[in-house]
Order: C-alpha cells, then structure tokens, then sequence
C-alpha cells in the first residue's frame, strides 16, 4: 500500500507560476513510475506528466510541454510539478499517482495508488 499527499495547489493569474508537491508513504516509494494528472467536472481524468523510479526518464502531454516540469527526490519519498506559464485551461483538480509496472504510463486505470487531489486555478 502506498498513500499520496499532495500539496501546493491555489489560485494564481495567468502567467504565474506554482509548483505542486506529492508526499508518499508506505511501500518503497523507487519502487514506482509516478505521474500527475488533472480533471475537471464533467470530464475524464487527464494524463499531464510521469517520471521513472529513477527520475531519468519523464514524459508529458503536449499541452504542457516547456512549460511544466516533474520531477522526483526518492531520498524524501517526494514528486512534484513545476508549472511555468499556467494558463486558464490548467485549471483543474491535479492528483498524483504511483504505478508498480515501472512504465511511463498515461492512462489513469493503469495506475495503482491515488492522492486526493489538490485544486489548481488559474484566473485569466
């Protein structure tokens, strides 16, 4: 069992900057690709990044590219989502989620442990 925290959601203007945060717990936190997603009401959840166990490895949606940023410190079991330029179409519930497979994945039902979601809106 893993437990996910995450953390550094608000409301910021377009242009700004806010970078969430993603505490785990429980089992070996390397042992997990991780990956961030979004959702909005009414809509699926939405694939925005992953990084490997070992952090040398990332992948992103395209709406996101150079201008968000995952990474990972495994030494403080910890994930995080830099982003950059965030836009009004960011806005969204972000949740992190741990995946045992040690793939890149980017669908949602393939992951194994969820946070509960920190809530991102940008204001234009």
């Amino acid at each position: 069992q893993v437990q996910l925290v995450e953390s550094g959601g608000g409301l910021v203007q377009a242009g700004a900057s806010l970078r969430l945060s993603c505490a785990a717990s429980g089992r070996t936190f390397s042992n997990y690709a991780m990956g961030w997603f979004r959702q909005v009401p009414g809509k699926e959840r939405e694939f925005v990044a992953a990084i490997s166990w070992s952090g040398g490895s990332t992948r992103y949606t395209d709406s996101v590219k150079g201008r968000f940023t995952i990474s990972r410190d495994n030494a403080k079991n910890m994930v995080y989502l830099q982003m950059n330029n965030l836009k009004p179409e960011d806005t969204a519930v972000y949740y992190c989620a741990a995946d045992s497979t040690l793939e890149l994945l980017d669908r949602a039902y393939e992951y194994d442990y969820w946070g509960q979601g920190t809530q991102v809106t940008v204001s234009s």
